[in-house]
Parts: C-alpha cells; sequence; structure tokens
C-alpha cells in the first residue's frame, strides 16, 4: 500500500494489518525499540515505524541504514507519540536495497547550493517534496484551466527555423561536423545541413501558435523553451518551460482579463490541491506564503500604461539605482516600487515600440506597441504579452525596418493575407510561477534539472 492511499483509510485501518514500502528518511534506534521516519514520496506526511526487542529480527532492524529501501509489514495503531496521529507497529521489515553510511542526504538541514550538487538525490529532500508537487500540481492547473474554458492544447516544434526571440539569445543547431564545417564563399554553407537552412531550439511557439489560433481560435501551447543568456541571476535559466496562448477575436483588454483569470483560477487550484504542501512551505521557506496567496486570489489587478509608470517613478521620493526613463525598459527595483504602489498585481500597458518585439500591434501615436507585462508583488514580471500585428503591410516594413527577411518569414506574413482577425497572446514563465507559488528565490531550485551558464550536469 502507498501512503497517499493509507491517510484516505486512516481510520478504517487501526487495529488492521498494514504493508508498506519506502525509504528510511530517519532512523533512532534505542536499546528495546527504535524509531524509523519513513516515506514512499506519495505524501508530504510521513509514517512512523515502531519496532522493539519482542521481535526476533530486532538486531537486523537496528542496523538499517538511513536512505535504505524497505518493505514493512505490521499493525496500524494509534500513537501516543507527539508529532502523528498514528504509527506502524512492525512486525516484519525486509530490506530491499541497501545504502551506505555515508549517503549524503543525512537528516539534518543542508543548503539548497549543496543539494542542487547532488539534484539527483534532491528530490527525497522535504523542501523538494513539496516543491516538486506543487509543480506537479501547478502543471495539472494550468491544463484544467484551458481545457475547460475551450482551448485546444497544441504541441508547437523545439526545433525551429524561426527566431521568434532573436537568433542572439537562440542555440543553433546542426548536423555538421565541427572539424569540417562547409563553406561557400567564406560563410557556412548550411544548404549541406540537415535541414538546408539555419535551424535552432526554440526559443518560443508563439507564431506556430498564432497559426493555430487562426484555425482554432483559441489555443495554448505548454513546454520547453531554451534561451542563450549568459545570465546567472536567480531568475534565468538556459533551460526552462512556457505556457503561451494565443488568442483570436481578442485585443489587448480582452488578453488582461484572460490573464488575470488565469492566474487566480490556477492559484486558487493549487491552494486547493496542494494546501498540505503550500503550508510545510510557508512554515519553513516563506513565512506568510498562504496568505499571500490568498491574497492575490482575492486582489484587483491595476492597469496603467508605461508612460504613467515612467512618471509615477519620476515622482517618486526614491533613490534608484536607475533613473526611469520615457521610452526605456524598467528595473527589478521599479517593478518592487510600482507593486507597492499600487497595493497589488499591476498589468503595464503601451510599451515604447522600439524596446519590443516586431510582431506587436503598432498603436496609432506611431511610438508605443499594444504590449502588456504582468507585474505581481516579490516576483516582478510573470507574464509577458501583446496583441499581434494584425496588418500585413504594417507588420512587413516592421520587419524590413529591424532588419529582418521578410522572405524568410513569408508563412507568417501569409496569416495577415488569409482572413486576417485581432489577436493576442501572452507567455507565462512556468518557473516564475512556482517560484511565486513555493516562496523558492532561486529557479535553480524549482527546476529538476537546472542548465544554467556553467552548469549541465546531471
Amino acid at each position: 500500500m502507498y501512503l497517499d492511499e493509507l491517510w484516505k483509510k486512516e481510520s478504517e485501518l487501526i487495529g488492521k494489518s498494514v504493508e508498506v514500502h519506502g525509504w528510511i528518511r530517519n532512523h533512532r534506534p534505542q536499546k528495546e525499540f527504535g524509531f524509523i521516519d519513513f516515506s514512499d514520496g506519495t505524501s508530504m506526511k510521513h509514517l512512523q515505524i515502531v519496532y522493539d526487542e519482542t521481535s526476533s529480527s530486532f538486531a537486523d532492524f537496528v542496523k538499517l541504514h538511513i536512505g535504505s529501501a524497505i518493505l514493512v509489514k505490521g499493525i496500524l495503531q494509534k500513537s501516543e507519540g507527539k508529532g502523528q496521529d498514528v504509527e506502524l507497529k512492525a512486525t516484519d521489515i525486509t530490506l530491499l536495497g541497501d545504502c551506505p553510511e555515508d549517503y549524503p542526504l543525512q537528516p539534518k538541514r543542508h543548503t539548497n547550493e549543496f543539494l542542487r550538487s547532488i539534484a539527483y538525490l534532491r528530490p527525497r529532500a522535504n523542501l523538494f517534496q513539496a516543491v516538486f508537487r506543487v509543480r506537479s500540481v501547478c502543471a495539472m492547473a494550468i491544463h484544467e484551466y484551458f481545457q475547460s474554458h475551450g482551448y485546444v492544447y497544441t504541441h508547437t516544434p523545439l526545433i525551429t527555423t524561426a527566431a521568434c526571440e532573436g537568433e542572439d539569445q537562440m542555440f543553433k543547431i546542426t548536423t555538421f561536423d565541427f572539424d569540417n564545417i562547409p563553406k561557400r564563399e567564406g560563410v557556412v554553407d548550411f544548404s549541406k545541413d540537415l535541414f538546408k537552412r539555419q535551424a535552432y531550439i526554440t526559443g518560443s511557439g508563439q507564431l506556430q501558435g498564432e497559426a493555430f489560433a487562426t484555425a482554432f481560435s483559441k489555443i495554448y501551447t505548454f513546454g520547453p523553451t531554451f534561451r542563450t543568456e549568459n545570465s546567472n541571476t536567480k531568475t534565468h535559466a538556459n533551460e526552462f518551460w512556457m505556457i503561451e496562448p494565443e488568442i483570436a477575436f481578442c485585443d489587448l483588454n480582452g488578453l488582461m482579463d484572460i490573464e488575470e483569470d488565469m492566474l487566480k483560477s490556477v492559484v486558487r487550484y493549487v491552494l486547493l490541491h496542494a494546501k498540505e504542501e503550500i503550508l510545510f512551505l510557508d512554515k519553513f521557506q516563506e513565512p506568510g506564503l498562504f496568505q499571500k496567496l490568498s491574497k492575490l486570489v482575492e486582489s484587483t489587478f491595476t492597469r496603467v500604461s508605461h508612460e504613467e509608470v515612467i512618471t509615477i517613478l519620476k515622482n517618486a521620493d526614491v533613490p534608484f539605482e536607475f533613473t526611469p526613463q520615457y521610452g526605456e525598459d524598467i528595473s527589478k527595483e521599479h517593478e518592487k516600487y510600482i507593486t507597492e504602489y499600487f497595493d497589488g498585481p499591476v498589468f503595464i500597458t503601451n510599451w515604447p515600440k522600439d524596446i519590443k518585439s516586431f510582431y506587436m500591434k503598432q498603436n496609432d501615436d506611431g511610438k508605443t506597441v499594444a504590449g502588456v507585462d504582468l507585474e505581481i508583488p516579490g516576483i516582478g514580471e510573470l507574464m509577458g504579452g501583446s496583441e499581434r500585428e494584425a496588418d500585413y503591410q504594417k507588420l512587413h516594413n516592421r520587419m524590413v525596418e529591424l532588419g529582418m527577411n521578410p522572405l524568410e518569414m513569408d508563412w507568417y506574413l501569409n496569416l495577415r493575407k488569409f482572413g486576417s482577425v485581432v489577436h493576442s497572446g501572452f507567455g507565462l514563465g512556468f518557473e516564475r510561477l512556482i517560484l511565486y507559488l513555493t516562496g523558492v528565490e532561486n529557479i535553480r531550485d524549482v527546476i529538476p534539472f537546472p542548465r544554467t551558464p556553467g552548469s549541465c550536469e546531471f
């Protein structure tokens, strides 16, 4: 029996024979009896195993090592000790997989940095049991939201020739022998490569997502993406997961409605289905986490333009390290101030055209685009989206203006020829959402096996 099943039937099983299998998380053998902290990973709640000298195998039980896998048979009974309602009085313990005494994950507090060095073992630690269970529940919440709202789950390619986020931020792929790369007139001859042209590992599925949105109206992607940023911050990784909905017949205001509704729905789902994990993280990781998440669900999301934000920042009596400027991006300190100023989540809209992507709808002022970033207290930017440019000529001209070759993106441009409609979409970094939901500070600690500059282990 797995522990998640045992806890559901706990009251019915008291006094009855139970058989469980899992791992020893801690072991306290004493002269006449012993206690084993036992877990099989199916629940945050552990089971205490009790044995005593009346067992014929007592001498073997006391030798069991922390980390070992065991099969335990016994009687479930009410516990007289603190910290648990029931315990399992063992009648037999079978060693399934031994563990050496120098097992790295001993029952003491380890730093997250140390646990990253043994990432293949850290899922057994209590913190990461909670984090990765929340990650699983959150993924389900995202699918549940979009599926229940009629969206089509779309699998966009991981190998692409469309440099949505710019070539400088995307990994290049090739089948060439690096010691014998074919060239023509001094330039790499990609016509001899597998795809006959330069290919990349995707940084976004947005462009292909737009094609499906013009067929199904509402679609979403949810999968891995890759960026080459040589950034060693707590919020950047080279491999991460993204959620990218694309919605036809939806303008910028409609997009913000969807973003707000989706985020509140996901947080509400996690609070309901991972309550035990959130309360554990509230106690040991971020005090007040449960209250923070509950507050977001009830919050009003403010909507304010980029120009208005800069004005607020300029009028703030705060010595910012980076001076806010009209026409320029905002920094982390600015994001923090704005969310505190409005005491809640903030949609920042109508960004300067020159600092945003080519596909965003150009506003009538000729200076801004219909883009939006969602800033969340304590985490900063969580979502970035826009109304997409639906006018063929405007999009074509913008691509030329930025030095792009429209011929290489003719299929994307053609979407504006064949029944073009107002449409919008956004991207949500899954790991940033998990950081917010768990209170964990470093993105490396919410990805099972993080890929960051200088680190591609396991």
